[in-house]
């Protein structure tokens, strides 16, 4: 969601600032902006739109100081303008915000009694209003944050900064992340540490409900009583360059690309296991399960009803994949003979996180699957599994979606050795095949010229239809979704069967429908469905293997060879071409590969 970046040096705080919001851009692009304290005038520039225009800004707008706060935007409260950009101020208070404040109208309301009208339509403004209002007050900057943070409702990361001190930011954090960062003789506070690579790699992670009064000699903490409180400090050694595109046109490229080096450390490291690190023969238990319930968003979610598939043929376990914004509504029955796994790529996804919380109690054992070890949902969880995906800076997910799937059929296979679903023949067998899959990527990279091909001309239509049978259907959900958020495509992914049962009526000339084809079990079924498509106009894409294409790829529109895939793992390598698909079509296109419109990396909002 929403990026936020502090420092308290002894440079210029302003090219600080705006290097750190560059590595949190992911999180929103509707608005930039900064304030400083400069021998003690607190003074503030904000742009709209991308982070650069707050650079260009800068260049003939310095602003000076030692001190400051930053953040960059994703529209909540507000429209995203250059007048509901942060960092919001009234009088002698800034403040940067990540979250939602689900009193403001009730905070407006007192302060309206006190003839304080906001400016703005935010909810963040009511934040500075109130803390000023407490400063008029007689409080001191301390204790005015302090009191207006125990007036919030809601979700929220938090930072002050006050005229006359240069020397003090007070951040706050409940259900939003934070991080304070240390240095000698100056402190930090981002975001998450990948703002604070470049500065220090000395990381204090705020609690729920702490506060942290942060001066150049160190930081205090407060917990959610306002009691101090000890909180640890640890190394966290995140690449600095990880923000880096390394020679790539956009950060999408080379996630893509890093996919066969990352997949083959995640392989390594959850079946072959390494001291100090995850062994799931005695992190987990599956003996006492007799049901697991999945729970993740958007591309996560589709990692889960992937793996469903896996956990039901191998280990013979029931799986329920839930949409996790809907999850705890329907309060779904949850017993203590359920295994309840939640999936994340950033580990602060505000809907998972809230599931989670919900099913603690009342589940066996909860388990999550991030990429960010150190997040609110790997430390709320029994057992927290790393994806070892390293930084996705790209908004649309790619590394981090085949390296879950790794995780997740690791995990299908540890429960079939446990319950004995699986001679030890056959789970032998299926580990070799896990291990085979990096390689299986790899090769899958060599079908990108077809794919350019056929983006060239996928991306003069305004819809496309996926499909996919089997273990293929939420990888037709994926490769939709994808299409959608980077091209601005209309994009709905189907399981192949379906079609006929309504989304046939969509078919006609105009109509791209891309097919995901392995010469499977499932290969005939599919085929059968796709000369449905081509009976009546549709254009086909066929994506499969030599075999499939010539056995079926006569009459089609475009295909694309993947390598031979005789593996229950094979939607792993299909994700290549549908990413690539999605990411040349918008490169086609011309829209924003890495930062689409309207999108963010992180949502830590409901």
């Amino acid at each position: 969601m929403c990026g936020i970046v502090g420092v308290l040096g002894q440079h210029q705080a302003a090219p600080i600032l705006v290097d750190g919001l560059k590595r949190l851009e992911y999180r929103g692009y509707d608005s930039a902006g900064i304030a400083t304290v400069d021998e003690g005038r607190l003074d503030r520039r904000r742009s709209l739109g991308k982070l650069v225009n707050l650079a260009d800004l800068l260049v003939h707008e310095p602003l000076s100081g030692t001190s400051g706060i930053g953040h960059t935007r994703w529209a909540t409260h507000g429209a995203a303008t250059t007048v509901n950009a942060h960092p919001h101020a009234r009088g002698r208070v800034a403040v940067v915000h990540n979250g939602i404040i689900e009193n403001y109208r009730e905070l407006r309301t007192f302060l309206a009694g006190h003839q304080i009208i906001p400016e703005t339509e935010t909810d963040t403004e009511t934040v500075a209003m109130l803390c000023n209002w407490y400063l008029s007050q007689g409080l001191t900057p301390v204790e005015a944050a302090k009191k207006t943070i125990t007036r919030l409702e809601g979700a929220y990361a938090l930072c002050f900064l006050f005229e006359g001190e240069q020397d003090l930011i007070v951040a706050a954090r409940k259900g939003s992340p934070l991080a304070v960062g240390w240095g000698e003789g100056e402190m930090f506070v981002g975001s998450d540490a990948l703002a604070l690579a470049p500065m220090t790699s000395t990381i204090t992670y705020l609690e729920e409900g702490d506060i942290a009064i942060l001066t150049r000699a160190g930081a205090d903490f407060l917990d959610a009583a306002h009691q101090p409180v000890t909180r640890s400090r640890r190394k966290v050694l995140v690449d600095a360059t990880a923000s880096d595109k390394g020679g790539y046109r956009h950060f999408m490229a080379k996630e893509i690309a890093e996919q066969p080096g990352v997949l083959a450390e995640a392989v390594k490291y959850y079946l072959a296991g390494r001291e100090g690190q995850h062994t799931l023969e005695t992190d987990l238990d599956f003996t006492g399960i007799d049901r697991v319930i999945m729970v993740a968003c958007g591309t996560a979610s589709l990692a889960c009803f992937t793996a469903k598939y896996w956990f039901e043929q191998i280990a013979r376990l029931p799986v329920e994949v839930d949409i996790a914004s809907e999850f705890r509504y329907r309060e779904p029955p949850v017993s203590d003979r359920t295994l309840a796994l939640f999936v994340s790529q950033s580990g602060e996804t505000a809907d998972t996180l809230a599931a989670l919380r919900y099913c603690k109690g009342k589940a066996g054992l909860i388990v999550s699957v991030v990429n960010a070890a150190e997040s609110s949902i790997a430390r709320e969880s029994d057992v927290s599994l790393p994806i070892l995906a390293g930084p996705e800076i790209g908004v649309a997910s790619t590394k981090a979606f085949t390296c879950q799937l790794v995780v997740l059929a690791a995990l299908a296979l540890q429960a079939a050795r446990q319950r004995g679903t699986q001679s030890p023949e056959a789970l032998l067998k299926l580990e070799d095949q896990l291990r085979q899959v990096p390689g299986l990527v790899t090769d899958a990279m060599a079908s990108e010229t077809e794919v350019q091909a056929v983006s060239q001309q996928l991306a003069r239509f305004k819809d496309a239809i996926f499909l996919g049978r089997g273990a293929m259907y939420p990888l037709a959900l994926e490769g939709a979704l994808k299409l959608k958020e980077i091209s601005y495509i209309h994009a709905e992914g189907y399981a192949s069967g379906e079609l006929k049962h309504g989304p046939i009526a969509l078919i006609d000339e105009e109509m791209p429908v891309v097919v995901i084809a392995p010469h499977d079990a499932m290969f005939d079924k599919t085929v059968s469905n796709m000369q449905e498509v081509m009976a009546r106009g549709g254009k086909i894409v066929m994506i499969s293997d030599a075999a499939g294409i010539a056995e079926a790829g006569e009459g089609t529109w475009m295909t694309v060879t993947m390598p031979r895939i005789d593996n229950p793992f094979a939607p792993i390598a299909y994700a290549v071409p549908i990413q690539q698909l999605a990411y040349h079509t918008a490169v086609e296109k011309g829209t924003d590969v890495d930062q689409p419109r309207n999108l963010a990396k992180s949502v830590t909002v409901e």
